[in-house]
């Protein structure tokens, strides 16, 4: 098995719930967690890690999208070959409903010691029979809920996964909602033995994907590892992005176009329909929507003191937005074996589309970090309709209309260049056009490269990559 990488902070939270159940204090013990996170992500892996470490009786069953019967078949073949106490109880039952296979399943539980149970990839069990978060709410509080067992319901169908636990639905309240996340950037500078810097742009290749950190060699540069993977046409890094396509979008779904258009770089909602001209334009939005419900992508708005109806798009994982940019156009390279050109490719297009790819992960760690200046409660950009000015970073009170900017700054995200007084200049001028900034509003600098002047505070990518410890 290839080695685990990180997840302390999530393995301390399911010890916890499962610490919880052994509590004789409780007259109802059982809890369910539902679990989900974007493919690919290592919530199954983390499932598998924290079972092997509990040594407790376990089931794990993975749901495979195929009919009542065939699933009912394989959950029962699951149930017997599991270490279940009483796994027996199945061994002359054939259940034909979920009604009578969990109530069986509560049967084999142990009932004066904990117990996982893992349902993965729960979404397609729901689309197949919606009474299914009946069955699951009527069977917790009957059964589950009296028993020292830890239930896990594994899905990456964010909408989905979200919806079950609000108000109206059948199982509202009977689970918390536990979100798993990519690989942070600090988790993926420990694992590969990388510097702060290095580490921002593995993160920005493999989105913090275990599968492409696993085979990404211990302390190989970025360049390495293309150059390394590029050959290999199933390495995680050219499979992941097709794999994730296939999986999120029905085949006749105009999104996958859509969502191509945003990661190439068109971020605007006439950009986006230009590129897309092809198909209509409310084809278009109902393709946006869909997109945002499956939290493929995010909107953006500037931040200021002032209301603003501009609308940038961008896709979430930057992984995928890695592959679609360099990786999903050019499948026919790899198919011949030309590797070599797909990476010429990313080496010339590489400042422009990182000093774009990072933004947001910068954006993401300075909300991580101590020591903003007071009142700080938002991170975002500022632009107008013309880019003029257009600004990398703005901390304000409140999103999406501040009553106070709190500091202005500037990402200088370069190999060899400092944050210089021509930058502190454009800076400046930026601030004088910023609504709701004045000559007093704190200068901020990120910058990869160090800083060269004074009046700013400079922002090392250490400081960054220390804020997800």
């Amino acid at each position: 098995m290839e080695p685990f990488i990180g997840r302390q902070r999530e393995l301390t939270v399911l010890d916890r719930a499962l610490e919880k159940t052994a509590r004789r204090q409780y007259d109802r013990p059982g809890r369910a967690l539902l679990v989900r996170g974007r493919r690919r992500v290592g919530k199954s892996r983390l499932a598998e890690e924290f079972i092997r470490r509990s040594q407790v009786p376990h089931l794990y069953y993975t749901a495979t999208g195929q009919t009542l019967s065939a699933e009912l078949r394989t959950f029962t073949e699951d149930v017997r070959s599991s270490n279940l106490p009483a796994a027996n109880v199945f061994d002359d039952q054939r259940p034909v409903s979920w009604h009578d296979a969990l109530a069986l399943l509560a049967r084999c539980l142990p009932e004066d010691s904990p117990s996982i149970v893992v349902i993965d990839e729960l979404p397609y069990l729901i689309k197949a029979d919606p009474t299914l978060e009946g069955v699951l709410q009527k069977l917790f509080d009957k059964e589950f809920s009296r028993r020292p067992v830890l239930l896990l319901l594994i899905g990456s169908d964010l909408s989905m996964m979200e919806a079950i636990n609000t108000y109206g639905r059948p199982f509202y309240q009977r689970a918390a909602d536990f979100v798993i996340g990519p690989l942070t950037p600090y988790d993926v500078g420990q694992a590969l033995d990388l510097s702060p810097a290095d580490a921002f742009d593995a993160h920005l290749i493999s989105g913090g994907l275990p599968m492409i950190c696993e085979e990404w060699p211990r302390g190989a540069s970025p360049w390495t590892y293309l150059d390394r993977a590029l050959q290999d046409p199933l390495s995680a890094l050219i499979v992941s992005g097709e794999r994730a396509l296939a999986a999120e979008f029905p085949p006749e779904a105009h999104a996958h176009q859509v969502l191509k258009a945003i990661g190439s770089g068109q971020r605007t909602h006439s950009n986006i329909a230009a590129a897309t001209q092809e198909i209509p334009r409310a084809t278009m939005n109902r393709a946006l929507q869909f997109l945002l419900e499956k939290r493929m992508i995010a909107v953006e708005r500037p931040l200021s003191t002032r209301p603003s109806r501009d609308t940038r798009y961008r896709v979430i994982d930057s992984h995928l937005r890695f592959w679609i940019s360099f990786i999903g156009t050019r499948m026919t390279d790899i198919e011949r074996d030309r590797g070599d050109l797909i990476l010429e490719r990313i080496r010339r297009s590489w400042t422009t589309w990182r000093g774009t790819a990072i933004e947001p992960v910068i954006a993401e760690s300075m909300r991580r970090m101590d020591g903003l200046p007071e009142d700080t409660g938002a991170i975002g950009g500022y632009w107008t309709r013309t880019n003029n000015p257009e600004i990398d970073l703005i901390g304000a009170d409140r999103e999406p209309v501040a009553k106070k900017i709190t500091f202005v700054g500037s990402v200088k995200w370069l190999e060899n260049r400092p944050f210089d007084h021509h930058d502190l200049s454009e800076l400046i001028v930026h601030r004088s056009r910023m609504p709701g900034a004045d000559t007093s509003t704190p200068l901020y600098a990120v910058a990869r490269s160090g800083c060269e002047v004074d009046g700013v505070t400079h922002i090392t990518p250490e400081h960054l990559l220390d804020a997800w410890r």
